[in-house]
């Protein structure tokens, strides 16, 4: 009926008999055209239309696993013979191939944008408005537009400002992203950013849920968050009070070694002192005047030398003692000379 439009559906040929059988043409059209163990067993034919076959071969080709050669015949009306149109190679159902395209515009993501990007702006951006560009606009405008601030933004020297929609989205994003008070941040913080002193406030509407961080030891130093978004440099916290350790006295340890009183010995109290001593702090030393039963004679020559000792040790006040030394030294110097 003329005017309506009528549905249309694929027609189903019927598959041509002449070009089902040619499978060994359509081996042969792949084999001059790749080597011929690349080509493997063969997996069916389809008819794609009136007298038109394809037929599918397995692929041996080590970088495309599971994909199929395709060879498609034809056959002229009233012929007996069928003839080669293409082959192909087609990815399989098993085909390793790249993802269905997508437009850029879909694929963008947050934070895409690097250094030298460029992102163009589509002029009906639903995030953007015309704005007042310059006096005129604003002699063109009426007054009941300037004094409703909600619905108009003056933006001078823009050709678009933000939308509510915009405005609207950008909230949304922020408010529920890392800088809310949904994020692991906020959620440990001890109090809220509308009480801390590192708080700027911002204007406009924004400015009644966010505001910018001017705590440069935090981690949202220079941003926007939320004004009951939170972290560890709130400015309400409190210095720590250092605790002062006590110092003790001084420990000694009189395991390691044995305190011994030298004070006497520094002042002087003889040799004599020092020798007793020793031999009270050394029990198993031996007594150097014991008598020895082998040398009788011993005990004589012990006390000859120990009064020898007492008498150089004693005081010489007119010096006699010390000239008649140095005589018999020079007595005895002179007669070893003479042997």
């Amino acid at each position: 009926m003329p005017g309506v439009a009528r549905g249309t559906t694929k027609e189903r040929h019927p598959l041509d008999s002449v070009c089902a059988a040619a499978e060994e043409l359509a081996r042969h059209a792949l084999e001059e055209f790749t080597t011929p163990d690349s080509v493997g067993a063969h997996l069916g034919a389809a008819a794609d239309g009136e007298r038109l076959v394809t037929h599918r071969f397995e692929c041996h080709l080590p970088a495309y696993a599971g994909w199929q050669w395709a060879v498609t015949l034809a056959r002229a009306p009233r012929s007996r013979t069928a003839t080669v149109c293409e082959t192909v190679l087609l990815p399989g159902p098993e085909a390793l191939s790249v993802p269905e395209w997508t437009p850029w515009s879909e694929r963008l993501r947050a934070g895409d944008i690097g250094v030298g990007d460029l992102l163009p702006t589509l002029p009906d951006d639903p995030r953007l408005i015309p704005g007042f560009t310059g006096e005129g606009d604003l002699e063109a405008a009426s007054l009941d537009e300037l004094l409703m601030p909600p619905q108009w933004e003056i933006g001078l020297g823009r050709e678009r400002v933000l939308s509510p929609e915009g405005r609207d989205e950008a909230a949304m994003r922020w408010y529920e992203g890392d800088r809310g008070p949904d994020s692991a941040m906020a959620q440990a913080a001890p109090a809220t950013c509308s009480t801390c002193g590192f708080m700027e406030p911002i204007g406009g509407l924004l400015g009644q849920l966010f505001a910018a961080c001017a705590n440069e030891y935090s981690p949202a130093d220079g941003t926007l968050v939320s004004v009951d978004y939170g972290c560890g440099g709130h400015s309400s916290i409190p210095p720590a009070e250092s605790a002062s350790l006590a110092l003790g006295d001084a420990v000694i340890d009189h395991v390691a070694y044995d305190a011994v009183d030298v004070t006497a010995a520094l002042v002087g109290e003889g040799s004599g002192s020092l020798a007793a001593d020793a031999e009270a702090t050394d029990p198993e030393a031996e007594d150097v005047h014991a008598t020895d039963p082998e040398n009788p004679d011993a005990e004589a020559v012990d006390a000859d030398s120990a009064a020898e000792l007492a008498d150089a040790d004693a005081p010489d006040p007119d010096g006699s003692a010390t000239e008649s030394a140095i005589a018999s030294g020079d007595e005895e110097d002179e007669t070893h000379a003479a042997e």
